[in-house]
C-alpha cells in the first residue's frame, strides 16, 4: 500500500477518528432531500453553447479526452467549471 504523508491538520483529523472522537452523523430525511436537490441542480445541465475554435485546439482538447478516457465534451465542461471555480480573475 502507497505511504501518504500527512500535513499537521490531517494527522489530527486521523487521530481523532482512530481515538473514537467522531461518531456517525445520519442526516434527517429532509436534509438528505435538500442535498439531494441542491446536487441535482448543481450538477444540471441544461443550456446549450455554440463555440468556434482552431483545429489544433479541438484535435488537442480529443487527444487528452481520449487519456482520461472521457468524451470531449465533458472535458471541456470540466475545464470551464473549475476555471470559473477557482475565482481567478480572466486571463
Amino acid at each position: 500500500m502507497k505511504k501518504y504523508r500527512l500535513d499537521r491538520e490531517e494527522r489530527e483529523i486521523l487521530a481523532a477518528i482512530e481515538g473514537g472522537k467522531w461518531e456517525i452523523v445520519r442526516p434527517t430525511k429532509a436534509e438528505f432531500r435538500h442535498y439531494a436537490v441542491i446536487a441535482k441542480n448543481t450538477l444540471r445541465k441544461d443550456q446549450r453553447m455554440n463555440i468556434r475554435i482552431s483545429r489544433a485546439d479541438l484535435l488537442g482538447i480529443k487527444a487528452r479526452a481520449a487519456e482520461e478516457g472521457i468524451p470531449y465534451q465533458t472535458l471541456v465542461t470540466s475545464v470551464i467549471h473549475k476555471y470559473i471555480s477557482s475565482g481567478l480573475p480572466p486571463a
